[in-house]
């Protein structure tokens, strides 16, 4: 058995909430931490192994390079800037495109043969350059996709519904952003459906709708109120690490490439998938109904019309 290693590249606010995750809740022997600011880096692995007396487990936490990535099991990225007022998505994706690069080739570089987790923004975009660039098997490149969209939506029907976030079985899939969407007819409360579960409660539908549109806003109002999301991300990314490190078969709805899947092909999408110690194992294929088909299309479309328009261009460049 490989040791449970992980390799963290970047260090800002989403990075060190995945790595304080880890921390606390275990199940990792060592951590690497690499980022462009040496010194914040090497504060921030001090930090960390502080709180190792009162961790549940022995875990090394060190400031490393990328020739550390050699034995890794996971390698998660979470590098890259952030969106800034009056840039558009595009010129974002356009910047990110060219550090993921570097990144990438970085990595591989040292002999890294694991899995690639993909935090940095556009996220669906940002996966699809790394596995490009990697030379990876597709199912070994991941983005963290709808994770979090889908935590976010679990969170605010459990609250409205009064039970349980753990037994609240439903999906956001499509892009992470505005084009996001829910498959109702497969959203469960336990094992009853969730319309049945309205209409039962004496719910109104519409409601769920307004549940939608508060996951959607959710990031907005999170920058608008403290300037940037990161716990919920920190979280969802540990979940996913710990799916591939555990060899667990879980099924979480990360950004992954589909073949055919859904009528698509050659793209990086949030849909639900089982996660393994080889990554994707397989990609769940829903019967989607008409509308939701079109808004799994919609989102496809968007984030193709953004990678032709100059994402691939870069990635052509030397």
């Amino acid at each position: 058995m490989k040791k449970r290693k992980v390799v963290l590249v970047g260090t800002g606010f989403v990075g060190m909430s995945m790595a304080y995750a880890m921390l606390n809740r275990g199940g990792i022997e060592e951590l690497i931490l690499i980022d462009i600011d040496k010194d914040k880096t090497v504060g921030e692995e001090m930090d960390l192994s502080h709180g190792l007396p009162y961790a549940p487990q022995k875990m090394t936490i060190k400031a490393g390079d990328y020739a550390d990535c050699k034995d890794a099991q996971v390698v998660v990225i979470t590098a890259g800037i952030a969106q800034k007022p009056g840039q558009t998505r595009l010129e974002l994706a356009e910047v990110n495109t060219k550090i993921m690069k570097q990144i990438t080739k970085s990595i591989m570089q040292s002999g890294f043969d694991g899995v690639i987790v993909v935090a940095s923004n556009p996220v669906d975009l940002m996966a699809y350059v790394v596995w490009k660039v990697s030379g990876l098997p597709r199912n070994r490149v991941i983005g963290s996709g709808t994770v979090l969209d889908t935590a976010r939506l679990r969170y605010l029907m459990a609250d409205y519904l009064k039970v349980s976030s753990k037994n609240i079985h439903a999906y956001i899939m499509g892009e992470h952003g505005d084009s996001s969407f829910v498959t109702w007819d497969h959203a469960y409360v336990g094992c009853k459906k969730v319309k049945d579960a309205m209409k039962d409660g004496g719910h109104p539908m519409e409601d769920l709708k307004k549940i939608h549109e508060g996951v959607v806003n959710a990031a907005y109002e999170i920058i608008n109120k403290k300037k940037a999301t990161y716990y919920g991300i920190g979280m969802a990314l540990e979940r996913l690490v710990k799916a591939i490190i555990n060899d667990e078969n879980s099924i979480l709805t990360v950004s992954t490439y589909l073949e055919n899947q859904y009528g698509q092909n050659d793209i990086y999408i949030g849909v639900p998938a089982i996660i393994n110690r080889s990554g994707v194992r397989e990609v769940m294929e829903l019967n989607l109904n008409e509308y939701e088909q079109e808004k799994l299309n919609h989102s496809c479309d968007l984030i193709r019309e953004m990678r032709e328009s100059s994402i691939d261009k870069i990635m052509e460049e030397e």
